[in-house]
C-alpha cells in the first residue's frame, strides 16, 4: 500500500470563488475511490488538481510524490491517467481510434506522420481489445456511438500504464446497456490487483461499480465525509450533502438511491 494522492488544507479559489475549500485527502494505491456530491460541489476541480492541470491556491497536493507547488506538470502527467470529455475534445474528430490511444504514450492529442514503436503499438492493440474496441481500431473517432466513445476514454487513459487513474463521469449521458457495460469493465478492472488506484467522479450512486471501496462525499468544496463506502455511503450522509432527504439501497454490492422532496 502506496500513497499516491495527498490534499492537505488544499484550497483552490478562481475569480473570487472557492471551489476546493481546505480539502484533507489521502488515497493509498489499493484503494478506489467514488466522488460525489451537488453541482458546484468541487468535484471536478479536485481531478484537475489530481491530474495536475491545475496547482492548489494555498495548502498543498502530493501526486505520486511529487508536490504540486514544484513538480514539473510535464513529467508529472503521463504518470496519470486521465479520463473525461474535457480531454477527449482535444482529439480531432478524423483520428482513428487506434492513433487516439496510442498517442497517449507519446502524451500528444493526434498523429502527424510519426513512426511509433511497435511495442507502443501492441499494447494500444492490446488494450484496445481489453476495452472491446479492437474492431473498431480503423474507424475514425467520430463514427464511434457515445458508448465506444467513453470507452474509448478509458482506453486511452490507461494506455501510459499509470500508477493513478481518474475517471470524470465516465458513464454520462449514456443509454443503459452502454451505462451498465462500461459500469460491468470498470468493475472487472478495478477488481484486479495490478491496476491503479482509481478515483472516479459521478453524480449518481447507480453508476458505482463493483470493485470499488471508498466514497468522497462533497460539499461547498471540502470533503463533508470520506472513508469506506459500506460505512460512508449512508442515506443520512446523502442527505447532509445533497440537501434533501435521500434513502440509500444496497443491492449485492450495486447502490441506489431515492429522494423524497
Amino acid at each position: 500500500m502506496v500513497q499516491v494522492l495527498s490534499f492537505n488544507n488544499a484550497s483552490l479559489e478562481r475569480e473570487g470563488n472557492t471551489l476546493v475549500n481546505n480539502l484533507n485527502w489521502l488515497v493509498t494505491s489499493d484503494q478506489r475511490w467514488i466522488i460525489l456530491g451537488a453541482n458546484g460541489a468541487g468535484k471536478t476541480s479536485v481531478l484537475d488538481l489530481a491530474a495536475a492541470w491545475d496547482v492548489p491556491t494555498s495548502g498543498h497536493v502530493t501526486v505520486l510524490d511529487e508536490d504540486l507547488t514544484s513538480a514539473d506538470p510535464e513529467w508529472l502527467r503521463p504518470r496519470v491517467g486521465f479520463a473525461s470529455s474535457s480531454m477527449s475534445k482535444r482529439i480531432p474528430a478524423t483520428e482513428t481510434v487506434e492513433d487516439a490511444v496510442v498517442t497517449a504514450a507519446y502524451a500528444a492529442a493526434e498523429r502527424r506522420g510519426e513512426e511509433y514503436d511497435e511495442l507502443d503499438l501492441r499494447r494500444a492493440r492490446r488494450v484496445l481489445n481489453e476495452w472491446r474496441l479492437g474492431d473498431l481500431a480503423n474507424r475514425t473517432v467520430l463514427s464511434l456511438s457515445e458508448g465506444e466513445a467513453k470507452r474509448l476514454q478509458i482506453a486511452r487513459s490507461i494506455m501510459t500504464d499509470p500508477e493513478l487513474l481518474l475517471l470524470d463521469e465516465p458513464t454520462a449521458a449514456l443509454d443503459l446497456g452502454s451505462r451498465e457495460e462500461i459500469l460491468q469493465m470498470l468493475g472487472f478492472f478495478a477488481g484486479n490487483p495490478s491496476a491503479p488506484a482509481i478515483v472516479m467522479v459521478t453524480h449518481h450512486v447507480e453508476e458505482i461499480p463493483l470493485g470499488f471501496t471508498h466514497v468522497l462525499l462533497m460539499k461547498n468544496g471540502s470533503a463533508a465525509y470520506a472513508g469506506p463506502l459500506a460505512t460512508t455511503l449512508t442515506s443520512e450522509n446523502l442527505s447532509d450533502v445533497f440537501g434533501v432527504k435521500v434513502t440509500v439501497f444496497n443491492n449485492a454490492g450495486r447502490y441506489s438511491a431515492q429522494a423524497t422532496l
